[in-house]
C-alpha cells in the first residue's frame, strides 16, 4: 500500500493507539466527577492541557478541547460573530477557506452579517494589502488558513497579524489544521488572536481537537450544558483521546525536527516526476506551498473519481479535493479561485505525504499514475489535450 492520502488524515502513531486504550481502559472516570477515579481523570486532563500548551507556545487556559477542527472553526467564527456583534457584523475570509470556515461565514452572511472573501492570485495567496484595504470600522474577525488544504499554499500569516495589529478591535483567527507540524508559525509574533487544530491531521485519532482563544478574548459558547472547558465548551471531555493528542503532538514535532528536510526533498522529485507526465498540469505553486501537499490536474477527458478508484486498484490511495468535499461532483473552489480554468478545477488532484512517505513509493506510484491514465484515455478517447 502507498498512502499519500495525509491531509485528509494520518494513520495514528502505534503509541497514540496505546496511550488512548491505556487511558480508555484505566482513566475512563468523567473528570468533573469528585471521587478518586474522576480526579485521576480531571489530572490527565489537565497534564495533556499543559503539555500541548507549552509546545504551542501559548498559555494552558487558553486552550479549549472541541471534537476536531470543523468544530473549533465553527466556534471561532459564531464565538466571535455573537459575542461583539454590537460592535460590527462585518467579517474578512478568502475565497479558498475549508468548509468549515466558509460554510459557518454563508451561514452568518444569512443572519445579517457581512463577508468579504478575498481573491487569491495563480499562487492561491491572499496579502496584507488585500486586508488592509478590505479592513472596516465594522470589521470584527479576520480569518485566514495557514496552509490550504488543496494546494499547499502558506499564507502570509505574519504580514496580516502586522496589519492587524493597527485595528486592535479586529480578532484575527487562523485554521492551523494543515499547518501544524509542518509549517513553523509564531503565534505571539503574528499577532494571532484564535486558531484551530485538528489530532487526526498530525498523527492522532479522530475526534479530538482544540481552539486556542487568546487571554481577553471573549466567544459566545455554541454548546450550553454543564460548563466545561471554562463555560466555553459544555461536555464531558473526551480524555483518552486528548491524551493520546498531546503524544501525537510531541511526537510529530520530534518529528519534524528530524525529518523536515527529507521531506521537502521528497516533495521536490514527487514535483520532478510528476512534471514530466504528458497532459499532467501541477497545480501547487513553485514557491510558498507546504512541504507535504502536490496538487495536481488530469489530462481533459478523465474523470477525477474514476482515477482515484483505478489507482486504488493498485494500492494507492491519493484524493480529489478536501476530504470533506470530495464527494460533491464541482469543481475546486481553489483552483478556480487561483485561475487555472474550470477544465483543469474539474480535474484536480490531491497527493498529500507525511513523514512516514519514502522516496522508494515514486517510481512505482508514478508508473501506476501513468497506467491509469492511459487505461482510462482509451475507454474515453481522451488523447490528453489540455483545456
Amino acid at each position: 500500500m502507498i498512502y499519500l492520502d495525509n491531509s485528509a488524515t494520518t494513520k495514528p502513531f502505534p503509541e497514540v493507539v496505546d496511550a488512548f486504550a491505556t487511558v480508555a481502559s484505566h482513566y475512563f472516570a468523567n473528570p468533573s466527577s469528585l471521587h478518586g477515579l474522576g480526579m485521576k481523570a480531571e489530572r490527565l486532563l489537565r497534564q495533556a492541557r499543559e503539555q500541548i500548551a507549552a509546545m504551542l507556545d501559548v498559555k494552558p487556559s487558553e486552550i479549549v478541547f472541541t471534537s476536531g477542527g470543523t468544530e473549533a472553526n465553527n466556534f471561532a467564527i459564531k464565538g466571535v460573530a455573537w459575542q461583539y456583534r454590537r460592535r460590527g457584523r462585518h467579517i474578512i475570509t478568502t475565497e479558498i477557506e475549508h468548509p468549515s470556515v466558509a460554510e459557518p461565514c454563508r451561514q452568518l452572511e444569512e443572519l445579517g452579517f457581512e463577508v468579504t472573501y478575498l481573491p487569491v492570485g495563480p499562487d492561491g495567496r491572499v496579502s496584507a494589502e488585500q486586508v488592509a484595504r478590505a479592513l472596516r470600522d465594522d470589521t470584527i474577525l479576520v480569518s485566514v488558513m495557514h496552509v490550504n488544504n488543496e494546494v499547499g499554499a502558506v499564507q502570509p500569516i505574519e504580514e496580516i497579524g502586522a496589519v492587524l495589529a493597527r485595528h486592535p478591535k479586529t480578532l484575527f483567527h487562523v485554521d492551523r489544521v494543515q499547518g501544524i507540524g509542518k509549517v513553523p508559525l509564531d503565534v505571539k509574533r503574528c499577532g494571532i488572536d484564535l486558531f484551530t487544530v485538528s489530532a487526526h491531521k498530525f498523527h492522532g485519532l479522530r475526534g479530538a481537537g482544540l481552539l486556542y482563544v487568546r487571554d481577553g478574548v471573549r466567544l459566545t459558547p455554541l454548546i450550553a450544558g454543564g460548563g466545561q472547558e471554562r463555560q466555553l465548551r459544555s461536555g464531558t471531555e473526551n480524555v483518552a483521546a486528548i491524551v493520546a493528542m498531546a503524544k501525537a503532538l510531541r511526537l510529530a514535532l520530534e518529528r519534524y525536527e528530524r525529518d523536515i528536510g527529507r521531506l521537502r526533498e521528497l516533495k521536490a522529485e514527487w514535483l520532478q516526476a510528476l512534471a514530466a507526465i504528458p497532459g499532467l498540469s501541477i497545480n501547487t505553486p513553485e514557491r510558498g506551498s507546504a512541504p507535504h501537499i502536490i496538487n495536481f490536474s488530469l489530462p481533459s477527458g478523465i474523470k477525477p473519481e474514476v482515477f482515484v478508484h483505478e489507482l486504488e486498484k493498485s494500492e494507492i490511495y491519493v484524493s480529489t479535493t478536501s476530504a470533506c468535499s470530495s464527494k460533491r461532483r464541482a469543481p475546486s473552489k481553489t483552483l478556480l479561485a487561483m485561475g487555472v480554468g474550470e477544465g483543469r478545477a474539474e480535474r484536480g488532484i490531491r497527493i498529500s505525504l507525511s513523514f512516514d512517505n519514502r522516496r522508494e513509493e515514486i517510481k512505482p506510484a508514478v508508473a501506476a499514475i501513468q497506467q491509469a491514465i492511459k487505461t482510462l484515455s482509451e475507454v474515453t478517447g481522451s488523447h490528453g489535450d489540455e483545456v
